[in-house]
């Protein structure tokens, strides 16, 4: 089996109707940018080092405050990292709920 390989710029290339349609619809993924809003996030003090996350309603994590560290964990309890302050720790939390829970995006009334 060989293939050749032409170094021609102005290649054409025959696609199926189903090829077609699948490329259209992930162009237009792509161009929307279909990433969703974040959805509100407040964080509540507990009590002394600890905070914890709402996210859009939903239970998103907390972070606690260990030998003058900031452990942040998500909303299953899972160690997203720790940090050297409270403000890394809720941004890097912050991240990872858009990503984990995308759907999530409407405030809370």
């Amino acid at each position: 089996m060989s293939t050749t390989v032409s170094n021609d710029t102005n290649a054409e290339v025959t696609l199926d109707t189903e090829t077609v349609d699948t490329i259209a619809i992930l162009e237009a993924l792509a161009d929307t940018n279909t990433r969703p809003a974040r959805a509100k996030l407040t964080w509540t003090q507990e009590e002394d080092g600890e905070w914890i996350a709402n996210y859009g309603g939903y239970f998103g994590g907390s972070i606690d405050k260990r030998a003058g560290r900031y452990v942040a964990s998500d909303t299953f309890g899972l160690v997203v990292g720790d940090f050297d302050s409270l403000e890394l720790a809720q941004a890097q939390l912050a991240d990872q709920l858009h990503v984990m829970l995308p759907s999530v995006i409407r405030p809370v009334a």
